[in-house]
C-alpha cells in the first residue's frame, strides 16, 4: 500500500494544481522521500498521457551536487539515471558551490534553492521537493526551539510557488516502504545522521525521545500544529496586507492609521513594508523597534531604527519613512 498511498498523494496535488505550462520538475538527491516522489509523479504523468489529456504532462528531472562529501559527483550521476530509468523528459545534474561558514546546512539550502529555481523547465514550472510529514514535524520544532514565531511554526506549505511539497502528509517510512516495494535502491545520505548538524540530531535524539515521553503520535500532532498555524497566519496577512494598503502615502505609513491596527495585524504591515523597501535579514528586534515608533504606549519620541542593508527607518510628519545612511 505505501507506492500507492504515495502516488494517491502526488496525483491529488498534481490533478488540484491545474498545471497550465505543462511541465512540471522533481528536486531528486536519490534519497528514499525525492525518489519516490519522482517516481510517483512519473506514474501521474504516464497516466495522464495515456487518458489522452490535451497536451500531457511532462516530468524534468533536477539533481543538486552539493559537492560536500566524497564521490557527490557519482551520486548525482546516479540519481540522474535513476529519474531517466523513471521516464523523466529530461534531467540535469545541477553542480553548485556552498560557501564556507558556520552554517553549512543553511548555505547549502541557499544555494540547492537558487540552482533549482534557475533551472525550471518553464518560468511557471513548479518545482516538487520531497519533504514528508516527518521533516515538517521537525521544522516545527526547530522552529520553536529558536522562538521564531507563528509564521516560522506554522512550518512548510504544499504550495508556496516555485515549490511544492505532495508528500507533506505522508511519513517517512511510507516513502522507504514504497522505494522497497518498487524495487528502488535509495542512497542514504550521511550528512542525515551526522551530530553536527541540528536536524539529524533532532531527528535521531529528541523526536524519539519525544514519542517515548509523550506516548506517540508526536509528529502527526506537530504537523496538524503547523496546518492551524498557517490558517491563522493566512487571516492575519490579509488583513495586513488591507492595512498596509490604507496606510501606505508615497512610500511612507501613516502612524495614525497604523496605530489604530492591532498588533499582531500591524507589525505584518511593516513587516512586509520594510521587506519590500529592501531590508534584509529583518529579525523580530527590528521589527518591534520600528513598531515602537508606531505603537502608542511605547513611542517616545525616540530616533530612527538602523535595520540592516544599511537603511534606517524613522517617525517623521506622522509617517514612517525609510532613508538610506
Amino acid at each position: 500500500m505505501s507506492a500507492a498511498a504515495v502516488r494517491a498523494a502526488v496525483g491529488r496535488f498534481l490533478d488540484a494544481a491545474a498545471i497550465d505550462c505543462g511541465v512540471v520538475a522533481v528536486a531528486c538527491s536519490g534519497g528514499a522521500d525525492s525518489l519516490a516522489l519522482a517516481e510517483a509523479t512519473g506514474h501521474h504523468a504516464a497516466g495522464h498521457h495515456a487518458a489522452g489529456h490535451h497536451g500531457g504532462l511532462a516530468v524534468h528531472g533536477l539533481v543538486v551536487d552539493h559537492g560536500l562529501q566524497p564521490a557527490s559527483a557519482e551520486v548525482a550521476a546516479r540519481a540522474a539515471d535513476q529519474l531517466a530509468a523513471m521516464g523523466c523528459a529530461k534531467t540535469q545534474v545541477l553542480a553548485v558551490n556552498v560557501p564556507a561558514g558556520a552554517n553549512l546546512e543553511a548555505a547549502a539550502r541557499a544555494a540547492r534553492y537558487a540552482a533549482l529555481a534557475a533551472a525550471r523547465p518553464h518560468p511557471d514550472a513548479l518545482v516538487l521537493l520531497g519533504h514528508t510529514l516527518d521533516d515538517q514535524a521537525e521544522t516545527v520544532l526547530l522552529g520553536l526551539g529558536r522562538g521564531s514565531g507563528p509564521r516560522s511554526i506554522a512550518g512548510m506549505r504544499e504550495l508556496d510557488p516555485p515549490w511544492a511539497r505532495p508528500l507533506l502528509g505522508v511519513r517517512r517510512a511510507g516513502t522507504r516502504a514504497a522505494c522497497a516495494q518498487l524495487g528502488l535502491t535509495p542512497w542514504d545520505d550521511p550528512h542525515n545522521t551526522d551530530p553536527r548538524f541540528r536536524r539529524a540530531r533532532l531527528r535521531a535524539e529528541v523526536m524519539p525521545l519525544l514519542e517515548d515521553v509523550l506516548a506517540g503520535g508526536v509528529a502527526p500532532a506537530l504537523a496538524r500544529t503547523a496546518a492551524q498555524l498557517r490558517d491563522d497566519c493566512d487571516a492575519l496577512d490579509a488583513l495586513a496586507t488591507d492595512l498596509l494598503a490604507r496606510a501606505t502615502t508615497a512610500g511612507t505609513l501613516s502612524v495614525a492609521v497604523l496605530a489604530k491596527a492591532p498588533a499582531a495585524v500591524r507589525r505584518r504591515a511593516i513587516r512586509r513594508w520594510l521587506l519590500d523597501a529592501g531590508v534584509a535579514e529583518l529579525s523580530d528586534a527590528h521589527l518591534r523597534a520600528v513598531d515602537a515608533l508606531v505603537d502608542p504606549a511605547r513611542w517616545r519620541g525616540q530616533g530612527a531604527v538602523a535595520l540592516p542593508g544599511h537603511l534606517d527607518a524613522g517617525r517623521t510628519g506622522g509617517h514612517l519613512v525609510i532613508s538610506r545612511r
